[in-house]
């Protein structure tokens, strides 16, 4: 039977349980035949003058002098009467029953009503029904409806309601409302109410049944599906990448037969309580299958980011699971796909991750495998680089070079620029422009950047050791280094280290960078720039290029990209953009350097433009500390190209 069909049925006998057991307090109240009560139709009709005088002369008693055997016997039978009604109200344990007056007061109250709102009847004897059990909220309306009934006829219906327990805690109930004497001076209005706690409870525990896992409560594939839609409208607004993750136990069929369905289903929460620790507060696990799990990531920035997700995921089965005095090793095939690379709705990239999860399974235990082949493969690649060059760090792999800065009249040498460079001890060299990329995206840059700090610090001090020249060496900082003040701190403890003053180290910085940066960060920068630091923005031109910020900006210098250069011989766009950057460079007095100088053209150009200094391959390509030494130790000759 399909959930909506059992909610249904439960709906309906617990529909059917409240009218039967309101009618059997109709009928206890309305069936004493004295009272003038008869059934007819099918139904119940009361009169209501004879029952509401009856329920009066229960309530005021009189205790007439015996004028006749009649009155006699009239009497002793209203006697055992009202007995016998008060006896079969008080037999209903679930049924709570109240009578009113005209103006709401408490003029009966059956034990069930003391069991369901906790008030004895002595407490509430001649209180107002609106101040014992109806919240606040609904208190206006009662009064309101009760008022309608008695002066203008319209009866209150039945309905399931929330009334208030004398401690104050809410009380699940099915209403029936009786009216006798509705066309009296006094009439009285008797609530029957049936307790539903027990059908709320059960309601509760249907609606976790249909939502939730019984095992691990985690969410099922149900309401995993409906949660993806609405993160997938939230990744479509703001532009962002959301990744599927279907995770599926290697083998899970052999543990359950070696240890037994107890320790499979004890295994099985284990492995969900460690996949709730990769989550992030916006993140989606849910349990599919008997050994299936699926995990949604929202809000990335870009589809590369996925990999540090499923290190996490990787890692939740690095360690063993103990389960009671043994420990079981335990891996997973782990398939991903990407929105929206790989789909669109929640049922599309779920699918195509589970596909992509068989395809991992192919390919053996403990495997991961991408929908995508192109975007797999891109990710494996720099997944296994920045690995690579975890392991280079350790392995003395990287190395300085160092490419000069010369005046563009002369041709001299004035300053150093250090670049990084990765010389595996297999294979050739990798380019900086791939790796310093993976770097960033995998946070290795704060130790590749904390690794070129000491050693361009090292080598200039080692240089100044030497009298090789008062050449400054520049380091360039990243996007993610710039956000840490700790960054610079470091620096400054390497220059303590190895007695350099802030003229032998400079910084360049990208402008975008720049306009990021935090107050702190760009205090820092201030307090450097004050003791004397070199401070030069890369690229120049590339980014935001609002010239408003070079006037905010603690810097020394401008650095015009290369691709400016390259095209401007022949560009006049690109000329113009040169020269205006040299003129309000100057005007700001700032330094001018053009990078990317390869020929004599470009050269006379920038020279020409009015540029300070020239960097390129025309006069030197980066070098190696070796050589660098070399050249400036005047071992190595250098043609003056300037001379004659």
């Amino acid at each position: 039977m399909s959930n909506g069909r059992y909610d249904k049925h439960a709906a309906w006998l617990l529909a059917m349980s409240v009218m039967v057991a309101a009618l059997m307090v109709v009928l206890l109240i309305t069936s004493l035949s004295s009272w003038g009560a008869v059934l007819a139709s099918g139904g119940v009709i009361v009169s209501a003058s004879t029952v509401w005088l009856a329920w009066r002369q229960c309530r005021n008693v009189v205790r007439a002098p015996l004028v006749t055997d009649e009155l006699q016997a009239a009497q002793r039978r209203h006697s055992e009467s009202e007995q016998r009604f008060r006896a079969l109200l008080e037999s209903l344990p679930k049924v709570a029953v109240q009578g009113y007056d005209r103006e709401r007061r408490v003029i009966y109250w059956n034990e069930a009503s003391t069991r369901l709102y906790g008030y004895l009847p002595e407490e509430v004897q001649g209180s107002l029904l609106e101040d014992l059990i109806i919240p606040d909220d609904m208190r206006d309306g009662v009064i309101a409806g009760h008022r309608a009934w008695v002066e203008h006829g319209i009866e209150i219906p039945a309905s399931e309601l929330e009334l208030k327990h004398k401690s104050g805690a809410p009380v699940s109930v099915f209403s029936h409302h009786v009216m006798l004497g509705e066309h009296t001076e006094d009439p009285l209005m008797f609530c029957v109410d049936v307790d539903l706690s027990d059908q709320k409870q059960a309601r509760r525990d249907l609606d976790f049944v249909t939502r939730f896992d019984s095992l691990t409560h985690l969410p099922n594939r149900q309401t995993f599906e409906a949660d993806v839609e609405v993160l997938l409208g939230e990744c479509h607004d703001q532009n962002r990448f959301l990744a599927v993750v279907f995770v599926d136990l290697d083998r899970f069929a052999e543990i359950n037969d070696a240890q037994g369905y107890e320790q499979g289903d004890a295994l099985l929460s284990l492995v969900a309580k460690r996949l709730r620790r990769c989550q992030r507060s916006s993140d989606l696990l849910s349990r599919f299958g008997s050994d299936e799990f699926v995990m949604a990531f929202p809000h990335l920035k870009a589809d590369y980011d996925v990999m540090q997700l499923i290190d996490k995921v990787i890692d939740t089965f690095g360690q063993p699971f103990v389960l009671g005095q043994r420990e079981l090793h335990v891996t997973a095939s782990i398939g991903v796909s990407l929105y929206p690379d790989n789909g669109s709705t929640a049922r599309e990239l779920i699918h195509n991750a589970d596909v992509a999860k068989n395809r991992a399974k192919l390919s053996g235990p403990n495997r991961y495998w991408f929908f995508n082949r192109q975007i797999h493969d891109e990710l494996i690649h720099q997944h296994q680089l920045a690995e690579r060059l975890q392991n280079a760090l350790r392995d003395g792999e990287l190395a300085l070079y160092y490419q000069p800065q010369v005046a563009a009249g002369s041709g001299r040498i004035e300053n150093l620029e250090a670049l990084l460079r990765w010389f595996p001890k297999e294979g050739g060299a990798v380019s900086p422009g791939e790796f310093i990329a993976v770097a960033e995206r995998s946070n290795l840059i704060h130790r590749l950047g904390d690794w070129v700090l000491c050693e361009a610090c090292r080598q200039k001090a080692q240089w100044k050791a030497m009298g090789l020249g008062d050449y400054r060496i520049d380091i360039n900082f990243s996007g993610k280094q710039v956000t840490q003040v700790e960054t610079f701190k470091r620096l400054e403890a390497c220059m303590e280290e190895y007695e350099l003053s802030p003229r032998d180290i400079g910084i360049e910085l990208t402008e975008n960078v720049l306009i990021e940066a935090d107050d702190q960060v760009l205090d820092t920068l201030r307090r450097l720039y004050h003791r004397g630091m070199k401070i030069a923005i890369d690229d120049f031109g590339t980014g935001y290029s609002s010239l408003s910020y070079l006037k905010q900006f603690p810097v020394t210098a401008l650095k015009i990209d290369r691709s400016f250069v390259r095209d401007a011989p022949s560009n006049p766009s690109d000329q113009a953009i040169m020269a205006a950057t040299v003129f309000i460079g100057h005007r700001l007095g700032l330094e001018v350097v053009a990078e990317g100088v390869e020929n004599e053209e470009q050269l006379e150009l920038v020279r020409e433009l009015g540029c300070d200094l020239v960097q390129g391959y025309y006069h030197f390509k980066p070098m190696s500390a070796t050589d660098t030494q070399k050249l400036l130790g005047g071992l190595v000759a250098v043609t003056d190209k300037y001379s004659g």
